[in-house]
């Protein structure tokens, strides 16, 4: 079993941690984390995205098989105190409970980078973002190698103090390799209410193995605003004139598909 170093933890944080252990008795506490985070984030993803419905619902119910009635009481309880963690401040919550938890790999690179960091690195790159967003009424932000999403919650908590509504005038578009690292941000973003789309992918190579709609970019409709922005594109590629940001080739290629996809009657829909 791994140590458990509660040190700098908020007590939200820390009764997570002995839920974690409690779990740990047939697991390996890295199945436990790995599993919460997939299953909070097949729950949030089953609420909004009724076309990825059935495959993670079969998904979700293959997870739980794997845990006892009592173990699998123990994941709403998780969910609870990293919600509760979240509503007292704005922070990496999941990705301080992996380094606390001690699941990196120094070989493969996996750390999470402090979140007080990316607070200083998000202050320094956001600028006047209240000029920025009178441009087209909101920011686009780009996260390659997301993690668990401190970057883009820290930029959120920017927009925040400076006065901007995050939720209605900062979209984010998140890529990462590793299945745990995107579940750990879409379930951390979905909970803060940051409209989102969280791809499963190589931003490299343009690979995509799946990808992950939170409940803001849903409800905000901002299928529709990011198609604006790549026919945007489009006009600007045509006519050589590029004020605006260009979306990466795996960004444009799932804002395409999802505005691509009918209903039986022909009409768009979002899901």
């Amino acid at each position: 079993m791994a140590k458990n170093n509660g040190a700098g933890l908020d007590t939200h944080q820390q009764e997570f941690l002995k839920l974690v252990n409690e779990n740990s008795r047939s697991q390996h506490p890295y199945t436990v984390f790995k599993d919460f985070c997939e299953l909070a984030a097949l729950s949030f993803s089953n609420a909004v995205d009724r076309s990825q419905y059935e495959q993670r619902e079969a998904r979700y119910l293959q997870i739980i098989k794997g845990y006892q009635a009592d173990e699998v009481a123990r994941f709403p309880q998780m969910l609870a105190s990293l919600t509760l963690s979240l509503e007292e401040h704005m922070s990496d919550c999941l990705g301080a409970l992996f380094m606390a938890l001690e699941l990196g790999n120094s070989r493969a690179g996996q750390f999470f980078t402090p979140y007080p960091v990316c607070s200083l690195m998000a202050r320094m790159i956001c600028g006047d973002v209240k000029e920025q967003c009178k441009a087209r009424g909101y920011v686009s932000v780009m996260e390659p190698a997301v993690g668990a999403g401190g970057m883009v919650i820290a930029t959120a908590e920017a927009f925040r103090d400076a006065g901007v509504n995050y939720q209605q005038a900062m979209h984010a578009t998140c890529i990462d390799i590793d299945a745990t690292a995107v579940h750990m941000a879409y379930v951390q973003l979905s909970l803060l209410h940051v409209p989102a789309i969280i791809v499963h992918g190589n931003a490299l190579s343009n690979e995509q193995w799946g990808y992950w709609l939170t409940p803001a970019h849903v409800l905000g409709f901002w299928n529709t605003k990011l198609k604006c922005d790549r026919d945007e594109k489009q006009d600007q590629e045509e006519t050589g004139d590029h004020k605006t940001p260009v979306m990466p080739n795996i960004v444009s290629k799932q804002v395409r598909e999802l505005g691509a996809v009918k209903k039986k009657t022909g009409q768009l829909t979002l899901f």
